[in-house]
C-alpha cells in the first residue's frame, strides 16, 4: 500500500472550509487505496483527519511524540511514539510516496520547509504537495518566488513544491 502523509493544524480554530476540505482529500485518498500518515491528535484538523480515514475505513498511521500521548487519536490502525518532534517528522515521511500539507500553523509550516529541503537534497524521493485551499498558502509561495527573483532558491528547486488550489485537482494528479 502506498502511503502519503499529511501534516496538518491541531488548531480547533481552524476556519470550517478548511477541515471541510481535509475531510474531502482523506475520503478521496483512501477511495484511491492510500494509507494515511498523521500526527494523529485529538485536536484541529488533525482529528477531522483520523475521523475521517475510520469513515472511509482506511488505514492510519498515526506519529506522535510520548509527551503528546494524551492526545493520541484512539482509533489508528498503527500508532508510532517517537521521543522528539525532529523524529516524529521523519517518521511520519518514512516510505511515503508524497507529503501534502493542510493549511496549518508554524509546526506545518517547519514540516513543509524540512520536507522540500530534503527533497531538494536528494534525501527524500515523495511528492512534496501544497493544498492551497481559499489561498492560504499564498504568501508562502510568495515567498519562495521571492527566493527564486533573489537567486536565494533556484527555479527548479521552486518547482519541488507542487500546489493545487481545490481537492479534485490534487486527487486528479495521484
Amino acid at each position: 500500500m502506498n502511503k502519503i502523509a499529511v501534516f496538518c493544524s491541531a488548531s480547533d480554530k481552524a476556519p470550517l472550509e478548511f477541515n471541510q476540505g481535509a475531510a474531502s482529500l482523506i475520503a478521496g485518498l483512501c477511495a484511491k487505496g492510500y494509507g494515511i500518515v498523521s500526527g494523529a491528535t485529538v485536536l484541529g484538523t488533525m482529528k477531522v483527519v483520523s475521523d475521517a480515514v475510520v469513515a472511509a475505513g482506511g488505514y492510519h498511521k498515526g506519529v506522535l511524540p510520548s509527551f503528546m500521548k494524551p492526545l493520541a487519536y484512539p482509533s489508528l490502525s498503527e500508532t508510532v511514539w517517537t521521543e522528539t518532534m525532529s523524529q516524529r517528522k521523519e517518521e511520519m515521511r518514512r516510505d511515503t510516496v508524497a507529503v501534502i500539507a493542510l493549511p496549518g500553523g508554524t509546526g506545518t509550516l517547519d514540516e513543509l520547509i524540512e520536507t522540500q529541503v530534503l527533497k531538494k537534497l536528494g534525501k527524500y524521493n515523495g511528492r512534496v504537495i501544497v493544498l492551497n485551499l481559499d489561498g492560504f498558502y499564498d504568501p508562502f509561495l510568495a515567498l519562495l518566488d521571492h527566493y527564486v527573483s533573489t537567486g536565494m532558491l533556484t527555479p527548479a528547486d521552486r518547482s519541488l513544491v507542487e500546489t493545487f488550489d481545490t481537492v479534485p485537482s490534487l486527487l486528479a494528479s495521484l
